[in-house]
C-alpha cells in the first residue's frame, strides 16, 4: 500500500533518519535496493565509495542546475509497505516495485533518460521508502498531480502478480486537496485556508438552498464571489467557475477561476441540479428535526442507491446547518460539516428519490428560518436540532458500514463526535445516545465483498450591476460579476 509523505527542503537529513537506526532503534539493516541509476552505490554497505552527504548532493544537483525558480519543498517522499500477512519479498522484488511506483507517480517514467533522481530505501522487512527530488534532469519540473491515485493502481497490479494480500480499493470521492502554491499563497494574503477550501464551501452551501440555475448563480454573487457562468451554442448556461476576490494570477493579471467540478466532483452544474427542488417550503425548526429524525431511521434501513441519494442530502443539510448555526456552537458544526463532507459522496450510483432524501432537503430549506427562530426556542431548540443531526450522522455511519465504505464510515463516525460535542456546548444535558424513532436493531442492505478554522462567507458585498459581459473573460460564451 503506497503512502505520501510530506514534501520537503531537507534531502541530507531525510536520508539521515532513513539509514540510521530510527527513532527507537526501529530501523533494521537500512540499505539502498534501487536508484535512478541502478549502479549506485550503497552508502550504508560500501561507504567508502560514497557517503550520505554525497549521496544527497547527487540527488540535489538537477535541482541546484534549474534555471528559473526552485521549488519549496523540493524533496518527494512515499513509502510502500505490504500487509502483514504478506510474504516477505526480496530486495530484487522491492526493486521492481520501486522502480514501477517512481514510473506511474510522473517521478521518472519508464524509458525516460531525464526523469528525476530518486532512490529506494529498505530498513525493514515489510516496506520500502523512496526518495526523490522535484527537478528533471533536463531542467524541466516533473507532472505529478494525481501521483498518488496511480500509485496506488499500481498497487493493485503488484498484489495479483506477487500474491500479495488485496487491499480495499483506493476511495476517490475525497475532494482535491490545495496544491503546496496554493498553501502558500493563502499564507502570504494572510487567510487561514487557501481560496479553494473558502470557494469549495460556499458553493456548497448556495448549492443545498437553490431552487433553480438562477437562483443557485444568484446566491454565489451574495456570497462575494465571482461568477463566470459557461454557456452552450443555444445560450443555456452549461457551466460555471467562481474565484474569490483578491485571487489573482500572472501577476495580478486575472483572476483564478475554478469550474464547480475542480471544487468536488458532486459540485459540477448537473451535479447541483440533482439538489434542485422548487415546491418544498420553508418550514420553522420545531418540524426540520422531527423531519430529520424521520429520515434518519428511513437512511438506517436504505439499500445501496437510495441511501447513496440519502447521505448526499445530509450533507447537504450539515453544510447549510454549519453556516446558520448559533455562534456558540458554530465551529463545531462547521468541523462536522467538513468531516462529514466525503460521508456524502458514497461510491457508486444513486438514485434521487425518496422519502430520507426529501426530508433532509426540506429540513435544509427550513434551517434558512433557524437563526429567528432558534433565537426565540432558545437553547432547547438548538439541541434539539443537533440530537436529531447526531441521529442522522450516526445513521449514516452505520449505513456505510454496512456497505464496507471505510473512509466514508470514518467521516461519519468523526463527524457524529464533533455535534455531541456541539450539543455540550449548548448547556443542555445531551445524552450520548440520542432518542430514536426505530429500534435500535435495523436492517441494513450489506455490499458485496470488496477489497480548516474556514472563514464565513462574504456578506457585505456591493448590489450587483446589470448584466453584462466581464472584460476578463476574454472571448467565448460567458458573463462574470
Amino acid at each position: 500500500m503506497p503512502k505520501k509523505g510530506e514534501q520537503g527542503a531537507d534531502t541530507a537529513g531525510l536520508l539521515a533518519y532513513l539509514f540510521g537506526p530510527g527513532d527507537r532503534d526501529e530501523h533494521t539493516d537500512p540499505h539502498l535496493i534501487t536508484a535512478w541509476d541502478p549502479a549506485l552505490p550503497c552508502p550504508a554497505r560500501t561507504p567508502d565509495r560514497i557517503t550520505l552527504s554525497a549521496l544527497a548532493q547527487l540527488l540535489d544537483a538537477p535541482v541546484d542546475a534549474l534555471r528559473g525558480p526552485t521549488p519549496a519543498e523540493h524533496v518527494w517522499h512515499a513509502s510502500v509497505r505490504n500487509a502483514p500477512t504478506d510474504r516477505v519479498l526480496t530486495d530484487t522484488e522491492w526493486a521492481t516495485v520501486a522502480a514501477e511506483m517512481v514510473a506511474a507517480a510522473g517521478i521518472a517514467p519508464q524509458g525516460d533518460e531525464h526523469g528525476c533522481r530518486w532512490v529506494a530505501v529498505r530498513h525493514a522487512p515489510d516496506h520500502i521508502h523512496i526518495v526523490a527530488t522535484l527537478a528533471r534532469q533536463d531542467g524541466r519540473h516533473p507532472r505529478i498531480r494525481g501521483d498518488i491515485l496511480r500509485m496506488h493502481t499500481a498497487a493493485r497490479a503488484f498484489e495479483t502478480a506477487l500474491g500479495l494480500q488485496p487491499m480495499s480499493p483506493l476511495d476517490e470521492t475525497a475532494r482535491r486537496a490545495p496544491a503546496t502554491g496554493e498553501k502558500e499563497k493563502a499564507t502570504r494574503r494572510g487567510l487561514t485556508e487557501p481560496a479553494r477550501e473558502i470557494l469549495q464551501r460556499t458553493v456548497r452551501q448556495a448549492a443545498a438552498l437553490a431552487t433553480d440555475d438562477t437562483d443557485f448563480l444568484n446566491r454565489l454573487r451574495d456570497a462575494g464571489l465571482r461568477v463566470c457562468e459557461h454557456r452552450d451554442h443555444n445560450g443555456t448556461v452549461d457551466g460555471y467557475a467562481v474565484a474569490l476576490p483578491g485571487d489573482r494570477a500572472d501577476h495580478g493579471t486575472r483572476p483564478v477561476w475554478f469550474s464547480g467540478r475542480t471544487l468536488a466532483y458532486d459540485l459540477s452544474l448537473p451535479r447541483i441540479r440533482e439538489r434542485f427542488h422548487p415546491t418544498i417550503t420553508p418550514a420553522d425548526i420545531t418540524r426540520a428535526h422531527h423531519r430529520i429524525r424521520e429520515a434518519a431511521a428511513l437512511l438506517a434501513r436504505a439499500g445501496r442507491t437510495q441511501g447513496a441519494g440519502d447521505v448526499a442530502a445530509l450533507g447537504d443539510l450539515l453544510a447549510v446547518a454549519a453556516a446558520l448555526s448559533p455562534a456558540t456552537v458554530r465551529d463545531k458544526v462547521r468541523a462536522a460539516a467538513t468531516r462529514f463532507e466525503q460521508a456524502s459522496r458514497a461510491p457508486g450510483a444513486r438514485t434521487l428519490d425518496g422519502t430520507a432524501r426529501t426530508s433532509f432537503q426540506a429540513a435544509t430549506r427550513a434551517l434558512e428560518h433557524a437563526p429567528r427562530t432558534a433565537r426565540g426556542g432558545g437553547a432547547p431548540a438548538v439541541l434539539n436540532l443537533l440530537l436529531a443531526l447526531i441521529e442522522a450522522v450516526e445513521a449514516a455511519t452505520a449505513w456505510h458500514r454496512a456497505q464496507n465504505h471505510r473512509a466514508q464510515t470514518t467521516a461519519a463516525a468523526r463527524a457524529a463526535v464533533l455535534l455531541r460535542e456541539a450539543a455540550a456546548l449548548t448547556g443542555a444535558p445531551a445524552r450520548t445516545t440520542p432518542p430514536r424513532t426505530s429500534p435500535r436493531t435495523v436492517r441494513v442492505t450489506p455490499a458485496p465483498a470488496r477489497g480548516p478554522a474556514p472563514l464565513p462567507p462574504v456578506t457585505a458585498v456591493r448590489p450587483r450591476p446589470a448584466p453584462g459581459p466581464h472584460p476578463e473573460l476574454g472571448p467565448g460564451p460567458g458573463r462574470s460579476r
